[in-house]
């Protein structure tokens, strides 16, 4: 009998499950993998499915959600407004369509930037028209159509939020970002939560087998025999955040989904993997030389990082 996975309730009373499973899949498209990865996680027991219109699978999601015959009820759908839309609600019924689910469970603005038309390499500066917030008051007036039950964000900093904010006649649900031990997201997590927002963690177990080898993971999980994957992503959910971890196979997938509890030690041992030295770091890829990302500063997301990702310790 497949794992039953907790859920969290959002500020506008919904449930989410905490986990899911992330679709993104190194490249655009990937078709057929995908089906059959998300067929594989609905008979594994995940309920909960992320993906965006950026990452060119939405067909491919919805349509192994519809074969499975689960009822749609019990499905928790997250896709994301890309970075290139100048027409939100174009780009929204477009996703929806992909879909072919009926509605969206959670929306989201993928990522602060909007990058220029006739250049998608450069980005409309955050002073400038179209940006977030104007795409954040077309989605609202998507969930009075019952098209999409909730709506949040992707990305972004406690600068860029509280830019947001102000303009909100509904507060983001989530705000979905990169979210590990090397990178707890601590000051952003506190200040999301004095909003009522909650964290959702993208790549929450690094890249590369990051954790798989660490030293205070798997002590852990060699004493609550256990995976190291399963302590990560329940010091996760355990820590109040949602995660979507990725992943293929099978075996891989039921342990994904099976949580575990950690006991108190444990959970602060974790904790402090980020203050070890060179330990305090994003893991991603997408940092590039001169420190931007789709156009924007570092400094304009608002993230304290230098080159590379890595993230000042003070």
């Amino acid at each position: 009998m497949p794992f039953k996975v907790p859920s969290l309730t959002l500020n506008n009373g919904t449930k989410i499950p905490t986990v899911g499973l992330g679709c993104w899949m190194g490249a655009v498209g990937r078709g057929q993998r995908v089906f059959d990865m998300c067929t594989k996680a609905l008979k594994a027991g995940y309920r909960h499915f992320d993906t965006a219109a950026g990452y060119g699978n939405e067909a491919q999601v919805g349509a192994a959600i519809r074969a499975s015959g689960i009822p749609r009820s019990e499905i928790y759908i997250t896709t994301k407004l890309g970075v290139n839309h100048t027409n939100v609600k174009e780009s929204f019924e477009a996703s929806l369509k992909e879909l072919d689910c009926g509605y969206i469970d959670l929306y989201l603005i993928h990522w602060p930037q909007i990058t220029r038309p006739d250049d998608s390499s450069k980005a409309y500066r955050p002073d400038e028209h179209p940006n977030f917030i104007d795409a954040w008051k077309e989605m609202e007036k998507f969930v009075e159509t019952g098209k999409v039950k909730t709506i949040g964000v992707s990305n972004f900093s406690v600068k860029t939020l509280k830019k947001l904010i102000p303009h909100c006649s509904i507060i983001p649900a989530t705000n979905q970002v990169e979210s590990h031990p090397c990178l707890p997201q601590n000051d952003l997590k506190t200040f999301c939560e004095e909003k009522g927002i909650l964290l959702t963690a993208y790549s929450p177990l690094g890249r590369s087998a990051t954790f798989f080898s660490e030293p205070t993971i798997t002590r852990i999980a060699d004493k609550l025999k256990t995976s190291p994957a399963q302590v990560v992503l329940s010091w996760g959910v355990q820590r109040g955040t949602i995660v979507i971890p990725k992943s293929e196979d099978e075996g891989r997938m039921s342990a994904n989904i099976t949580l575990i509890e950690l006991p108190t030690e444990d959970m602060e041992a974790i904790n402090k993997i980020h203050n070890q030295p060179g330990m305090h770091k994003s893991l991603l890829t997408f940092h590039k030389p001169g420190g931007v990302v789709f156009g924007w500063t570092y400094e304009e997301l608002g993230w304290n990082m230098k080159e590379g990702g890595i993230v000042p310790s003070g």
